[in-house]
């Protein structure tokens, strides 16, 4: 990849339209256009249709044999793990409590898929998008099941829904998709051209509507947290969590896309999900929804400085 694409102009100049349309989704949803009713439906249709179509389509024509794909899987879960356990270690004498630790927990770890998918194919186009799907292979399920344990261990409340939980995990749609893109290509099961440009089709109209979604989902209204677990999560997930990946891809031999790719995705704002688990099982909703909307805002400048300032060196 030549040096230029990591100088931070470019990458700021390919992250700007990202960044664009979540602001445009804000603003359209404050004036409730096309209406209130619209917004879950069209997280609901890219997270279940358009993203998965997305993902299978570029690992299915990925050269997966070519890629440096164990180095990145074991920098991808290797970091998160070390900032996982970071986060715990740093719990008592930060003294938080219980719910407000899981979701300081989940906003050090957690990451955004639709600006991941969207920022990799900006930056990098199909060799973003190729990578991008083996990161989210890597991190979807290894993210979920910290999270649940985070989540079981330290809430104020007492649920038993860890199996319903992680059923719902085997059935999460890009770790689906992930499965059978790669079995697909492993197996070199051949698709016809029209199927696969319908699936392009679906994955194409991913990328706006997706990122539309999450500046609908923000809420600046909400933010009444405490200003100290706010600034650890957003410290930690913005700003630790990619120096130790690109620390730890270095040292494992990751290079080029693979290792620029891996220090997007751990360096991406936390997901609107996060919220929603925190609901399920006890967590911090109220500090949730405001670790989620203050890390997006601020990503929208520490992303290119953190991607310039680590693989530009």
């Amino acid at each position: 990849m030549p040096k230029s694409r990591y100088e931070l102009f470019t990458i700021f100049s390919a992250l700007f339209p990202v960044f664009a349309l979540i602001a445009l989704g804000y603003f359209l949803r404050v004036r409730r256009f096309p209406g209130d009713a619209f917004w879950p439906l069209a997280e609901r249709i890219t997270y279940f249709i358009f993203f998965p179509a997305l993902v299978f389509s570029n690992l299915y024509r990925a050269p997966l044999a070519e890629l440096s794909l164990w180095s990145m899987v074991l920098t991808l879960a290797g970091a998160t793990v070390l900032v996982g356990l970071l986060t715990v270690i740093l719990r008592r004498p930060l003294g938080m409590g219980g719910p407000a630790f899981t979701s300081v927990f989940q906003g050090a770890v957690r990451f955004n898929t639709f600006v991941g998918i969207a920022a990799a194919a900006a930056l990098l186009g199909e060799s973003g998008l190729t990578f991008a799907a083996i990161a989210m292979a890597t991190l979807i399920p290894l993210v979920n099941v910290l999270c649940v344990f985070v989540l079981l261990r330290h809430s104020s409340d007492e649920h038993s829904g860890m199996q319903k939980v992680l059923v719902a995990l085997a059935k999460n749609p890009l770790i689906l998709a992930c499965v059978v893109g790669i079995l697909f290509n492993a197996l070199a099961i051949p698709l016809p051209s029209f199927g696969l440009a319908t699936i392009d089709a679906l994955g194409r109209a991913s990328l706006p509507i997706g990122l539309l979604a999450v500046g609908a989902g923000l809420q600046f209204r909400a933010i009444t947290s405490s200003k100290k677990d706010l600034a650890i999560a957003s410290v930690l997930k913005l700003m630790v969590l990619p120096l130790v990946t690109a620390a730890l891809g270095m040292w494992l031999g990751l290079s080029g896309d693979a290792l620029f790719i891996a220090v997007l995705f751990t360096a991406l704002p936390t997901a609107p999900s996060a919220y929603i688990l925190a609901r399920q099982l006890g967590g911090d909703t109220t500090l949730m929804a405001s670790i989620i909307t203050i890390q997006t805002a601020l990503a929208a400048v520490t992303l290119p400085i953190v991607l310039s300032f680590l693989l530009n060196g």
